[in-house]
């Protein structure tokens, strides 16, 4: 009896040391699981926070994306708006014997030119025709000389010579060596534009862009070598005129000083050179947003400043392809075609007459393409 009620004691005292150290391991289990809990939801608040941050910087990056992808799509759009004009102006270049495609001026990669030659007619003027040497635009990187191939024919359906240089671009080329392509290649239309019916005495050099900058560089290079008595193959005071189109005029802050036309004419160096320059036409339209007009009216008030005779000419409501794209597209006659022409053929009475009477060109693109372009244009 007695070892039976011991026995029901110590069952008793057992049984509460079991529940005692239950309820401990109870509560230290709690404790590890607010404890694990805290540390997880530590762990959660770091990596929300680290995924915001990125989040934040993709952003942020996304944004400039967003204005390149935005750009390249309005490209697209662009070109197809365009295409009907370029595939006729394309059928042209490779197919018509007015053009005389990829001639040689120099040894280097894409050291070449493509001459538009009017063809003879009867009763046509038979003396040598003027030329234009152009270097075509393409932001230094995709310059090539068949996108001048529109505004080519145009001139050369006014008894006028185009002469479109090639050169290297970045990175294949440096400035210098876009600069010396330039000047090979109006050398090379200096010695040898008479065996096409070009008249020598009568060359004029025109950029478009990039290659309005290219030009200028080159031209006061050139004013440059031979001010200071350096032996040329071309002389600069036998150009007749530089025409910019749409130019692009470096500010010439630190390294581009010294291909910046705008820095390059104010150096002391060219003082006496610049007396060898001729005359600058700029055009540009006042709806350009890649190229600011400012820059063309900039470049002409520094050239005036230091005694080069200079005409800066606006075209309200252009962009910047408005005068070498959508306006030649349109057929019949246009401002800059016309103000061109005018100079080009000043002293000569004769071919203005004919330029009066010359037969319009036809549209290559309905008009309401062309305005659609001229609102997506990326350029």
């Amino acid at each position: 009896m007695l070892l039976k009620e011991d026995c029901n004691k110590e069952g008793k005292k057992h049984s509460f040391l079991f529940r005692r150290t239950s309820q401990a391991t109870a509560a230290t289990n709690l404790n590890r699981q607010r404890h694990s809990l805290c540390h997880n939801v530590g762990d959660a608040v770091a990596v929300i926070f680290q995924a915001v941050r990125l989040c934040f910087k993709i952003l942020r990056y996304l944004w400039v994306g967003y204005e390149w992808i935005a750009r390249f799509i309005s490209l697209g759009c662009y070109g197809v708006l365009i295409f009907p004009g370029v595939l006729q102006v394309a059928y042209y270049y490779v197919y018509s014997n007015q053009v005389r495609r990829s001639i040689k001026y120099g040894d280097q990669p894409r050291n070449s030119l493509d001459l538009y030659v009017p063809q003879s007619r009867d009763g046509q003027n038979p003396n040598p025709k003027p030329v234009v040497a152009l270097v075509t635009g393409g932001a230094w990187i995709i310059g090539y000389k068949a996108w001048g191939s529109l505004l080519g024919s145009h001139l050369c359906d006014r008894d006028i010579i185009v002469a479109c240089l090639d050169y290297r671009n970045f990175p294949q080329g440096s400035m210098s060596d876009m600069i010396k392509d330039a000047s090979q290649g109006i050398s090379f239309v200096f010695n040898n534009i008479a065996e096409y019916g070009g008249d020598p005495n009568r060359i004029y050099v025109m950029g478009q862009s990039a290659g309005a900058h290219i030009g200028a560089c080159t031209l006061v290079e050139q004013a440059m070598k031979e001010g200071g008595g350096e032996r040329v193959s071309w002389s600069v005071s036998n150009i007749k005129a530089f025409f910019g189109l749409s130019g692009v005029i470096m500010e010439g802050e630190e390294s581009l000083e010294r291909f910046s036309p705008e820095v390059m004419v104010q150096d002391p160096k060219i003082k006496d050179a610049a007396s060898l320059l001729p005359p600058f036409a700029l055009f540009h339209g006042t709806a350009d947003y890649s190229i600011p007009s400012h820059a063309s009216k900039s470049f002409a008030e520094v050239l005036e400043r230091v005694g080069v005779k200079v005409e800066a000419v606006e075209y309200t409501g252009k962009t910047h392809t408005d005068l070498f794209v959508q306006d030649p597209m349109r057929g019949g006659k246009h401002q800059l075609l016309e103000d061109l022409i005018f100079i080009i053929h000043q002293n000569d009475k004769e071919a203005l007459a004919r330029n009066a009477m010359a037969p319009r060109r036809r549209r290559l693109v309905p008009e309401f393409m062309l305005n659609l372009a001229q609102r997506v244009s990326p350029f």
